[in-house]
């Protein structure tokens, strides 16, 4: 209802400007941006031009999720105020990745497709891991790399998404630890991600479909962790200084580039993540 108000009530000129902004601050083309949205050259020049009066809400959730954004902060719809505590260590906002934090890793499905396309596993994965930078990158579409993986592995129609969500499992625990961060400090997302998958794990609550105060899709912002770029997208996002974020992930490479930029960094253990979820605890309580 909110979206649709402000949709009635958009200011072409407005949406134009911030729609511009966004893209250039992703480091985007026009040209790049319309591949990526599934949108013609000529329809994103008028919105951002402003030439189009009232422009689709689709067209324009398509170009927020090319971005990495949400309609919402496109179409200029107000956030409601919330005060960010601070954490006896300084933290204000918490960055969490999602595969090996709030979801097990997906190495079932590749178990699964050993069987089903009968090659070992051990190809499997190689094949997979070929393409995995590219898709996350945004630098393929989910059609292309499914294509490329059907025909190494002879399995026509096949469907990564499918595997991928049949095994994938939320790890206890974090889902309530997130839902109280966010009641807390501002939280968002940052992850070495395919197209389209975080919207897919959100609707079947196996991440915490929660009002994220951003989310950094790799494949959105076409940079992988741990490049510095990707970080420094995310520190613009969250608006608050290095010292002031944490961020939770897995794999230690990743953690070492943020803690280069002034981040604080915990390496989440999904092995024993009680003990990781009791130590995120620790370091977030309040001042």
């Amino acid at each position: 209802m909110v979206v649709g108000m402000a949709m009635s009530q958009l200011d072409e000129k407005k949406l134009g400007r911030r729609l511009q902004a966004a893209r250039q601050a992703a480091g985007l083309t026009q040209q790049a941006l319309c591949q990526h949205a599934g949108l013609s050259y000529s329809t994103l020049a008028k919105i951002e031009r402003g030439a189009i009066k009232t422009p689709s809400v689709f067209t324009i959730q398509q170009i927020a999720a090319a971005l990495g954004t949400t309609l919402d902060e496109l179409v200029g719809v107000p956030r409601p105020a919330r005060t960010k505590q601070r954490s006896r260590s300084g933290v204000r906002f918490v960055y969490f990745d999602i595969n090996g934090c709030l979801v097990r890793f997906f190495h079932q499905a590749f178990t699964k497709i050993s069987a089903d396309s009968d090659q070992p596993p051990d190809v499997v994965e190689t094949i997979f891991w070929h393409y995995n930078d590219q898709i996350c990158r945004g630098a393929m579409t989910m059609q292309e790399f499914n294509a490329a993986l059907g025909k190494y592995l002879g399995l026509p129609g096949f469907d990564w998404f499918t595997y991928y969500l049949d095994v994938v499992r939320p790890i206890a625990g974090m889902h309530e630890l997130l839902q109280w961060a966010s009641t807390q400090y501002g939280v968002g997302l940052l992850t070495n991600i395919m197209p389209g998958l975080i919207d897919r794990l959100r609707e079947q609550r196996l991440v915490p479909d929660l009002a994220y105060d951003t989310v950094i899709d790799s494949s959105a912002v076409h940079l992988l962790k741990p490049e510095r770029g990707i970080y420094e997208v995310a520190q613009a996002r969250a608006g608050t200084a290095p010292h002031e974020i944490l961020f939770i992930d897995d794999t230690r490479p990743n953690l070492m580039a943020a803690e280069r930029l002034g981040w604080h960094v915990m390496w989440f253990d999904d092995v024993h993540p009680a003990a990781s979820i009791a130590r995120i605890r620790e370091a977030l309580e309040p001042a």
